[in-house]
């Protein structure tokens, strides 16, 4: 039986799925597994429930999201890929010292397409002793919007992922800030429903095995390959840009070694949707992750893919 699993939307950092269908990992663990655009990020958790899909790769913020507001839904996040953020604040100078306190004086442009990164910096700043609420922020334009305020002047700091940051970077801006550098912060896992994780366990397994042994791929490939590798994925982008871009993020750890979703990311990333408003109920790791499958994968130990 075919599975229909769900992308929420196209981005670079997602590069572990892409590479996990492209290099066939799926098919070699005897699952046929079809990708399908959502019709939007927010759209992925409803057709999990009402079984427009079978499995989902997205950010567990859905995950938290759904059961704050229906407490019987029932989604299990059961193998992760992207377990660091990867977000950046680009600025038109360099600025090595930058902290997220200099927020507070500036003009920020923030992601307005998603609402994790600004939920995760909004905490960043909450730690460091600020109120969010201080920063001059654009929240409303989308991340090429921002990349072209930026170089016109408009704004003093622009917060991406990749591509744009590293477009940035070649037009001669600056990485002030990686957000992946904050340490563990719960990205992009899969997730499906209880119902369906538990009716079904040979495929979630296959999916969370093949996940893993891309991972071991990933994480020795040259970004050259990694780029080759998922460029059907990308083809309005040139190889060397996609290149850099997934050079940045190896150097980074954005990507996980194994897909065990470690409790230390997803505590992170509930403080930073408490804090910022999006959900009030505390849903606890146990109910929302159930790691068997990815843990059962990396105590097998099966050899990495070929690319």
């Amino acid at each position: 039986m075919a599975i229909t699993l769900f992308e929420n939307l196209r981005a670079v950092f997602y590069a572990p799925f892409y590479a996990a269908h492209a290099l066939g990992a799926y098919a070699e663990e005897g699952i046929e597994v079809n990708i399908t655009t959502s019709p939007s990020p927010a759209a992925t958790a409803t057709s999990l429930l009402d079984g427009t899909a079978d499995v989902s790769w997205g950010g567990p913020m859905r995950v938290l999201l759904t059961y704050d507001r229906h407490p019987e839904c029932d989604l299990v996040l059961f193998a992760e890929a992207v377990g660091r953020d990867p977000f950046f604040l680009i600025g038109r100078e360099a600025r090595p010292d930058f902290a997220v306190d200099d927020l507070t004086a500036l003009h920020l442009a923030s992601v307005s397409e998603v609402p994790t990164p600004w939920l995760c910096l909004q905490e960043d700043l909450r730690r460091a002793g600020h109120d969010p609420a201080a920063v001059r922020r654009r929240p409303d334009a989308t991340m090429g919007e921002n990349e072209a305020a930026l170089l016109a002047g408009d704004v003093d700091v622009v917060q991406v992922y990749q591509p744009y940051a590293e477009r940035l970077v070649r037009a001669g801006c600056h990485v002030w800030y990686a957000a992946a550098t904050r340490g563990p912060t719960a990205y992009t896992s899969f997730y499906a429903t209880r119902r369906r994780f538990e009716a079904d366990p040979e495929t979630m397994a296959a999916m969370a095995r093949g996940l893993y042994r891309t991972q071991k791929w990933l994480g020795g490939a040259a970004p050259t390959d990694v780029a080759r590798v998922i460029a059907g994925y990308f083809p309005d982008l040139a190889a060397d840009l996609v290149a850099d871009c997934v050079a940045r993020y190896q150097a980074l750890g954005v990507w996980n070694d194994t897909p065990v979703l470690p409790e230390d990311g997803f505590e992170r990333l509930k403080a930073s949707c408490l804090s910022g408003g999006l959900i009030s109920r505390e849903t606890t790791y146990g109910v929302c992750v159930d790691n068997r499958h990815a843990e059962a994968a990396v105590a097998d130990d099966p050899p990495a893919m070929t690319g």
